[in-house]
Protein backbone atom coordinates (compact mmCIF):
# COMPACT_ATOMS: atom_id res chain seq x y z
CA UNK A 1 0.00 0.00 0.00
CA UNK A 2 1.28 3.58 -0.64
CA UNK A 3 0.29 6.94 1.01
CA UNK A 4 -0.26 9.63 -1.14
CA UNK A 5 -0.46 13.48 -0.61
CA UNK A 6 -3.27 15.92 -1.88
CA UNK A 7 -0.93 17.56 -3.49
CA UNK A 8 -0.55 15.10 -6.46
CA UNK A 9 -4.25 15.16 -6.31
CA UNK A 10 -4.85 18.92 -6.25
CA UNK A 11 -6.34 20.24 -9.47
CA UNK A 12 -9.10 19.33 -12.18
CA UNK A 13 -8.81 16.06 -14.07
CA UNK A 14 -10.69 14.94 -17.71
CA UNK A 15 -12.20 11.59 -17.50
CA UNK A 16 -11.15 9.50 -19.88
CA UNK A 17 -12.64 6.31 -19.47
CA UNK A 18 -15.25 4.63 -17.38
CA UNK A 19 -15.24 1.02 -16.92
CA UNK A 20 -17.20 -1.92 -14.77
CA UNK A 21 -15.47 -5.11 -14.38
CA UNK A 22 -15.74 -8.72 -12.90
CA UNK A 23 -13.78 -11.15 -10.92
CA UNK A 24 -14.24 -13.27 -14.47
CA UNK A 25 -12.45 -10.63 -16.38
CA UNK A 26 -15.72 -9.59 -18.32
CA UNK A 27 -15.47 -5.47 -18.92
CA UNK A 28 -18.33 -3.27 -19.83
CA UNK A 29 -18.27 0.38 -20.25
CA UNK A 30 -21.68 0.29 -19.35
CA UNK A 31 -23.77 3.11 -18.16
CA UNK A 32 -21.84 5.81 -19.59
CA UNK A 33 -21.02 4.62 -22.96
CA UNK A 34 -17.87 3.94 -25.39
CA UNK A 35 -17.06 8.14 -24.84
CA UNK A 36 -18.36 9.31 -21.34
CA UNK A 37 -17.12 12.94 -20.39
CA UNK A 38 -16.38 14.16 -16.68
CA UNK A 39 -15.09 16.34 -14.59
CA UNK A 40 -13.50 15.68 -11.37
CA UNK A 41 -11.65 18.69 -9.21
CA UNK A 42 -9.90 18.46 -5.72
CA UNK A 43 -8.77 21.87 -4.36
CA UNK A 44 -5.95 22.42 -1.33
CA UNK A 45 -8.44 22.78 1.38
CA UNK A 46 -10.30 19.32 0.72
CA UNK A 47 -12.90 19.97 -1.14
CA UNK A 48 -13.98 18.05 -4.48
CA UNK A 49 -16.59 18.15 -6.78
CA UNK A 50 -17.37 15.46 -9.88
CA UNK A 51 -19.42 15.10 -12.85
CA UNK A 52 -19.75 12.55 -15.35
CA UNK A 53 -21.98 12.60 -18.23
CA UNK A 54 -23.11 9.21 -20.92
CA UNK A 55 -21.16 10.03 -24.48
CA UNK A 56 -23.63 11.10 -26.82
CA UNK A 57 -26.37 12.58 -24.46
CA UNK A 58 -29.69 14.16 -26.51
CA UNK A 59 -30.60 17.58 -25.76
CA UNK A 60 -34.20 18.39 -24.54
CA UNK A 61 -37.01 18.89 -26.78
CA UNK A 62 -37.68 22.42 -25.51
CA UNK A 63 -35.15 25.18 -23.65
CA UNK A 64 -36.89 25.11 -20.66
CA UNK A 65 -36.26 21.95 -18.67
CA UNK A 66 -38.86 21.83 -16.40
CA UNK A 67 -41.16 21.70 -19.72
CA UNK A 68 -39.46 18.87 -20.77
CA UNK A 69 -41.23 15.87 -21.26
CA UNK A 70 -40.53 13.27 -18.40
CA UNK A 71 -39.54 10.53 -20.17
CA UNK A 72 -36.81 13.42 -21.86
CA UNK A 73 -35.83 14.36 -18.33
CA UNK A 74 -35.83 10.71 -17.29
CA UNK A 75 -33.27 10.04 -19.71
CA UNK A 76 -31.25 13.51 -18.66
CA UNK A 77 -31.10 12.16 -15.33
CA UNK A 78 -30.58 8.60 -16.10
CA UNK A 79 -27.41 9.88 -18.37
CA UNK A 80 -25.04 12.20 -15.73
CA UNK A 81 -24.04 11.98 -12.22
CA UNK A 82 -22.29 14.70 -10.04
CA UNK A 83 -21.47 15.21 -6.48
CA UNK A 84 -19.38 17.15 -4.29
CA UNK A 85 -18.18 17.42 -0.87
CA UNK A 86 -14.95 16.82 1.18
CA UNK A 87 -12.62 14.41 0.52
CA UNK A 88 -9.60 12.80 3.06
CA UNK A 89 -6.66 10.28 1.72
CA UNK A 90 -6.17 7.73 3.33
CA UNK A 91 -2.82 5.22 2.63
CA UNK A 92 -4.18 4.11 -1.06
CA UNK A 93 -7.61 5.49 -0.79
CA UNK A 94 -9.53 8.66 -1.35
CA UNK A 95 -12.38 8.95 0.58
CA UNK A 96 -15.30 11.46 -0.91
CA UNK A 97 -17.93 12.77 1.86
CA UNK A 98 -20.70 13.50 -0.31
CA UNK A 99 -22.76 16.97 0.40
CA UNK A 100 -24.56 17.12 -2.50
CA UNK A 101 -25.40 15.05 -5.14
CA UNK A 102 -27.46 14.30 -7.94
CA UNK A 103 -28.59 10.71 -6.40
CA UNK A 104 -30.03 12.04 -3.06
CA UNK A 105 -28.96 8.74 -1.83
CA UNK A 106 -25.47 9.76 -1.75
CA UNK A 107 -25.55 12.50 0.59
CA UNK A 108 -24.31 12.27 4.10
CA UNK A 109 -22.45 8.70 2.37
CA UNK A 110 -19.18 8.35 1.91
CA UNK A 111 -17.94 6.85 -1.26
CA UNK A 112 -14.35 5.18 -1.00
CA UNK A 113 -12.17 4.76 -3.68
CA UNK A 114 -8.76 2.95 -4.20
CA UNK A 115 -6.36 5.43 -5.86
CA UNK A 116 -3.04 4.93 -8.30
CA UNK A 117 -1.24 7.69 -10.33
CA UNK A 118 0.79 7.21 -13.68
CA UNK A 119 2.37 10.03 -14.71
CA UNK A 120 -0.52 12.79 -15.67
CA UNK A 121 -3.38 10.09 -14.75
CA UNK A 122 -5.48 9.31 -11.88
CA UNK A 123 -7.02 5.62 -11.59
CA UNK A 124 -10.08 5.58 -9.04
CA UNK A 125 -11.53 2.37 -8.55
CA UNK A 126 -14.43 1.12 -6.77
CA UNK A 127 -14.34 -1.17 -3.95
CA UNK A 128 -16.08 -4.66 -5.54
CA UNK A 129 -19.58 -5.17 -4.65
CA UNK A 130 -21.54 -7.28 -5.60
CA UNK A 131 -24.60 -6.86 -7.83
CA UNK A 132 -26.59 -9.48 -9.54
CA UNK A 133 -24.74 -12.05 -8.29
CA UNK A 134 -21.38 -10.86 -9.72
CA UNK A 135 -18.15 -9.19 -8.04
CA UNK A 136 -18.09 -5.64 -9.75
CA UNK A 137 -15.32 -2.89 -9.48
CA UNK A 138 -15.79 0.21 -11.59
CA UNK A 139 -13.17 1.94 -12.64
CA UNK A 140 -12.28 5.73 -13.76
CA UNK A 141 -9.07 6.98 -15.47
CA UNK A 142 -8.73 10.69 -15.11
CA UNK A 143 -6.20 13.16 -17.05
CA UNK A 144 -5.01 16.37 -15.55
CA UNK A 145 -6.06 19.29 -17.26
CA UNK A 146 -3.35 21.67 -17.81
CA UNK A 147 -3.37 24.83 -15.29
CA UNK A 148 -4.56 27.73 -17.71
CA UNK A 149 -5.83 25.34 -20.10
Amino acid sequence: MMAWSSDKLVGTWKLVSASLSTEGGERNDAPFGASPTGFLTYTLEGRMSAMISYGGRKPLSVSDWSLAPAEEKAEAFGTFAAYAGRYTLKEDRVIHHVEISSLQNWVGTDLVRLVRIQNDRIILATLPTATDGKIQTWELVWERVPDNS
